[in-house]
């Protein structure tokens, strides 16, 4: 009987730790997967598979073909492999400063969730894992690929502290996945294709100007080199944000003017344009964080209602 007892005991005690070893392996995964940044890599992918869908001439027909959508996977497998990869590498080279700012320093590498070196081999085996799928599409693409992973892991990542100009920088790296979209769709780079790039490129800019005016002093305590920290009103900021817009918009509209979407996207477009334009310009007015805030949310809006009129009204 006392054995029985004994037995039931020890059971008992496994059952706590069986789940404490599941919650903690579930607990490591999802600090693997924050490192992937997965709201950037979601947009990421989404511009690819928009500049995909432009690329292709006749949609339902090219989708028919089930070598076709094997392409269009491993496309879109690649670019979030090594959009993702790209990200943890952020997380990387960044842990330092991360652990100085209050949005960054619970980040799983400063909060001391995951090992540096852990981190540095996850992204770069994603990053080459991401590569390897686009070679399969072909090379062009996979060339835009190591171009993206280079530019924003070497090049942008430690710009960043160096100089304001490391925006525009980074700019090429966000919106080259929209460009290796179309490209895997058609091999080539193309008119429209270039103008799809322009248009992911300006739309970085107010896009992460508003960004760093929320985020002002968690910036300047990291160390960034951003506009926002060094300028105390906003009112350059804001100006610029403006003028990025202005330059936005003629890229928006092109689309349908080298005959890639049609005129239901030309009046969507422009909508989307006005409603952006408009909130930056209420920054311009009034520079805070609320106004910030909606020019944010207005470059969201403004994005998505994009690629879902290229979804709708592609020619």
């Amino acid at each position: 009987m006392e054995t029985l007892h004994t037995e039931l005991a020890l059971t008992d005690k496994k059952v706590p730790v069986q789940e404490s070893v599941q919650a903690s392996l579930l607990a490591t995964l999802a600090s693997y997967y924050e490192m992937t940044k997965p709201g950037i890599t979601r947009m990421v992918v989404l511009s690819a598979a928009a500049g995909y869908y432009l690329g292709v001439p006749r949609a339902a027909e090219h989708f028919a073909v089930a070598q076709n959508v094997m392409n269009f996977f491993l496309a879109m497998l690649g670019t979030a492999l090594v959009s993702a990869g790209s990200c943890v590498l952020n997380n990387f080279i960044e842990r330092d400063f991360d652990k100085l700012m209050k949005r960054t320093m619970l980040r799983p590498i400063p909060a001391g969730t995951i090992a540096p070196k852990a981190a540095l081999g996850f992204g770069l085996a994603l990053g080459a894992l991401g590569v390897l799928a686009l070679f399969f599409v072909n090379i062009l693409t996979a060339a835009l690929a190591v171009l993206t992973f280079v530019l924003y892991v070497n090049i942008y990542t430690p710009l960043k502290r160096k100089t304001t100009l490391s925006l525009i920088v980074g700019g090429l790296p966000g919106a080259l996945p929209a460009l290796g979209g179309w490209t895997a769709a058609t091999g080539s780079i193309g008119l429209g294709g270039l103008m799809f790039f322009a248009l992911m490129f300006f739309w970085q800019m107010p896009h992460f100007l508003a960004l760093s005016w929320m985020y002002k002093q968690d910036y300047e305590r990291g160390g960034y080199e951003m506009l926002a920290v060094y300028d105390n009103t906003g009112k350059k900021l804001a100006l610029q944000t403006v003028l990025y817009i202005v330059l936005l918009i003629p890229c928006t509209l092109a689309l349908t003017f080298v005959r890639e979407t049609g005129m239901v996207y030309l009046a969507g477009a422009s909508v989307l344009c006005a409603v952006f334009l408009y909130f930056a310009l209420q920054l311009l007015r009034n520079v805070s964080i609320v106004n910030a805030r909606k020019v944010l949310l207005s470059s969201y809006l403004y994005l998505v209602g994009i690629f879902v009129l290229i979804f709708i009204d592609k020619v």
